[in-house]
């Protein structure tokens, strides 16, 4: 009887591993972090060579030497599908850093150059009574101008985008809702210039108003409703339908689901996309010069009067072109970065405090 049985085992093909690995060997943890390290190395050693000046290009050979060291030693440790994937991910690694290093680059740049006229007399005083060559002055003006003219075109914007984001995800199916996608796309692309020219031609010459704060504001709220639109569209859209089929099922009505289930589910990714639109309105310079024209004093009205704003601020003092403008117009940029900072922080804390409970 046990003649009779025959071994079922596979039988391996001569020179086959066990354990199911599919690499002949593995590069040590540190190898990637040598090879970067030589990489940097050779980058620097190759500029110094042939008298590369920029350092933007010793970190190019650097990258393309790091890509390459990696690929020809997992090729011989390992195998070419693990070298691919090593390429793969170090390819990764390198646009990582490229987007990084511009990005602290602009940082650094502005901190180490605004702090040394960022103070507290700085923040408090305007450029009244202070010319453009003398030190002295402050940016207060232009940052009570950009709070008044932001805030109000978030006031404007945000429940126009909002409501219309919601008519598209929950209502809209028809050509009206194709019409108001195909218009919100064109807007996207709006140069701020020509949205400034639009309000000074309706608001100014045609209903007579002269140059204030609130025109300005109107003008950034053109700009900033398809963000709105844009951003809210997609948080509603990932919100589980299943949650919207509960409510109904329960005969709730439906803009109560809307109100009470979809909007909370979502307003952590909404928060997200209003803090986008406010910084892609904040820095705007153009619809500023044609219709709020800038002031050297304290204009705490919006609806009345020439006011200024941070990015013209900073226009007006880098165009002056003296050592103590420049020093205004790179503290007055800080002061733009922190501006946008600070309102990205509340709206985070914001969406924590608003997003519905999560538990078992």
């Amino acid at each position: 009887m046990s003649h009779a049985i025959q071994d079922q085992r596979p039988v391996r093909a001569p020179g086959s591993r066990t354990g199911g690995s599919l690499t002949r060997g593995g590069l040590p943890r540190w190898a990637p972090a040598a090879t970067a390290v030589l990489s940097t190395l050779l980058g620097c050693g190759a500029g110094l060579a042939f008298g590369l000046q920029s350092k933007i290009q010793w970190g190019l050979i650097a990258a393309l030497l790091f890509v390459a060291a990696t690929y020809g030693s997992s090729a011989v440790v390992e195998n070419t599908r693990q070298a691919k994937d090593r390429v793969a991910t170090s390819v990764i690694w390198v646009c990582f850093l490229l987007a990084v290093v511009p990005l602290v680059s602009l940082l650094w740049t502005t901190v180490s150059r605004g702090v040394k006229a960022l103070s507290g007399h700085f923040l408090t005083h305007s450029m009244n009574g202070v010319t453009g060559f003398e030190p002295g002055g402050g940016v207060y003006h232009a940052l009570l101008g950009t709070i008044e003219q932001v805030a109000l075109a978030t006031l404007i914007a945000a429940p126009i985008g909002l409501l219309t984001a919601v008519y598209l995800v929950e209502y809209g199916k028809g050509r009206l809702a194709k019409a108001v996608t195909f218009f919100v796309d064109v807007m996207t692309g709006i140069p701020s210039i020509v949205a400034g020219l639009f309000i000074l031609t309706t608001w100014n010459l045609m209903l007579g108003f002269g140059p204030s704060g609130f025109a300005g504001a109107m003008a950034l709220s053109i700009l900033m409703m398809p963000v709105v639109v844009r951003s809210t569209e997609e948080m509603l859209k990932l919100v589980p339908n299943e949650l919207r089929e509960a409510a109904l099922a329960l005969g709730v009505p439906k803009w109560r689901v809307i109100l009470k289930v979809v909007l909370p589910t979502a307003v952590g990714g909404i928060s997200t996309g209003l803090m986008l639109a406010v910084a892609r309105i904040a820095g705007e310079t153009a619809p500023i010069m044609l219709l709020v024209f800038g002031s050297q004093l304290i204009n705490g009205n919006p609806f009345e009067g020439a006011q200024s704003s941070l990015p013209l601020y900073i226009w007006e003092q880098y165009k002056v072109g003296s050592d103590a403008s420049y020093d205004r117009a790179w503290a007055a940029a800080l002061v733009l970065i922190a501006f946008v900072m600070i309102l990205n922080l509340v709206a985070r804390g914001i969406a924590r405090w608003k997003a519905p409970k999560t538990g078992r």
